[in-house]
């Protein structure tokens, strides 16, 4: 039986840090790295586009240091300086499983990764290098869903596949709220008037006026990356 068709011909995967965690209370879990990489290379097979923008919760978030007295700017700074560490550590993973691949840096620092350039990245794409993504847009403020959604509209990717810890969006926290309830579907404009948990609203906001859709959907079960991209009945569909 022939496989299913991919959903997609190019998407924008979006990561946490702590995706790459694994059992680990802080920092970088390699075996779970590798696990991650292996499931990218089955969509990477497929035909499908793959680029992933990696967030750094896992080593520093901005608002650990404000909490702590720093500066804002200073404090997210140090949290973009964490996603690159661990655009490294994928980039590694993602080679040593044979796939070709680009760590493209939004902050200058070329003797590691490559600085963004839309056009080029597009050419990678086609070529069929998978990009990662880090430093978000390379200024403090802005999270990496925003960065996410920028970067998705600017390579024109068909939609922004979100990782989680949980299966979907659901209308509380689940994890607090036993009674919460999954949407199997939902609007943008609802994500934003309930303030629901998604993405942020500037990132929600971006998708809404350009028509990109997410699909947010649990990391935790193996094979779940490429059944989103099948476009299987996994997670929660915004749009």
């Amino acid at each position: 039986m022939p496989e299913a068709k991919p959903a997609y011909e190019r998407i924008l995967l979006k990561l946490s840090g702590e995706s790459l965690l694994g059992g680990q209370p802080y920092g970088i879990d390699f075996d779970t790295a590798r696990a991650i990489s292996r499931e990218i290379k089955e969509v990477r097979d497929l035909g499908v586009q793959v680029a992933i923008m990696i967030g750094g919760g896992n080593i520093f978030r901005g608002v650990r240091g404000t909490l702590g007295g720093m500066e804002r700017a200073s404090a997210d700074q140090m949290g973009l300086l964490a996603t690159i560490m661990n655009g490294i550590a994928l980039q590694d993973a993602l080679e040593r499983e044979g796939v070709f691949t680009r760590h493209v840096c939004a902050l200058e620092m070329r003797a590691i990764a490559e600085p963004f350039s839309r056009l080029r990245v597009i050419r990678h794409l086609e070529k069929g290098r998978v990009i990662v993504f880090s430093a978000g847009i390379g200024s403090p403020f802005f999270t990496t869903d925003t960065a996410a959604a920028l970067r998705a509209l600017e390579i024109r990717a068909d939609a922004i596949l979100k990782a989680t810890k949980v299966d979907g969006v659901y209308s509380a926290d689940p994890m607090k709220d036993k009674t919460a309830k999954k949407f199997k579907t939902i609007k943008f404009i609802d994500v934003l008037k309930k303030n629901l948990k998604v993405m942020d609203a500037t990132a929600i906001s971006l998708c809404k006026d350009n028509n990109l859709p997410v699909v947010v959907f649990s990391l935790k079960k193996r094979g779940n990356i490429k059944r989103a991209v099948l476009g299987e009945d996994i997670g929660t569909r915004v749009s």
